[in-house]
């Protein structure tokens, strides 16, 4: 098993898609490695990309509010993405993009072995919970699997394209807060 500077690493090094010949960053992810919470989000936008850090451009500035709005620090998470480049204009990842990064996302979380996983928008969603998973209709609700509870909401960028969802987002946030205190 690959401890976690040799994951970056092999993250660094991955030729696996086409995406690492745009890159600037290879994006691995960033916080508490100890944390019992884990959002994961679908892939870098531009400023992630730029910087090698995840949810740093509008998104992450809207996440760190609702994060603040809960009392959760970003200190005390980690935050990852279902893939490790950025996609050619943002585009959702390709199948065969996720596919050659779902090992590395897999190892991370065997790494931190959160107790709470948060799915950001569809694409983590369908990777992670269900392939068939509808955002609008299953965001808010609770799987549990593998001794991991799971949990879907709307992306950040989503909430920024479409405030209405704002409400909807703010309900399943205050339901994370609430799991994160009962296994905390």
């Amino acid at each position: 098993m690959l401890d976690w500077t040799q994951l970056e690493q092999s993250c660094n090094n991955c030729t696996k898609c086409n995406l690492h010949k745009t890159r600037h960053h290879m994006v691995f992810g960033k916080g508490d490695i100890n944390t019992n919470l884990m959002f994961i989000g679908e892939g870098p936008g531009e400023q992630e990309d730029l910087t090698g850090v995840p949810f740093v451009g509008k998104s992450g500035q809207l996440f760190d509010k609702i994060l603040n709005a809960i009392n959760i620090s970003r200190d005390e998470i980690y935050i990852a993405n279902i893939v490790k480049c950025r996609p050619p204009n943002n585009r959702n990842p390709l199948e065969s993009e996720k596919k050659a990064c779902l090992p590395y996302l897999r190892y991370q979380v065997q790494l931190i072995h959160p107790k709470i996983i948060v799915c950001l928008g569809r694409v983590a969603a369908q990777c992670i919970i269900d392939k068939n998973f509808k955002i609008t209709k299953e965001h808010g609700i609770w799987v549990t699997r593998k001794g991991y509870h799971l949990i879907a909401t709307y992306h950040p960028s989503a909430l920024l394209r479409d405030p209405s969802k704002k409400r909807d987002a703010w309900e399943d946030f205050k339901k994370i807060k609430s799991k994160y205190i009962e296994v905390s």
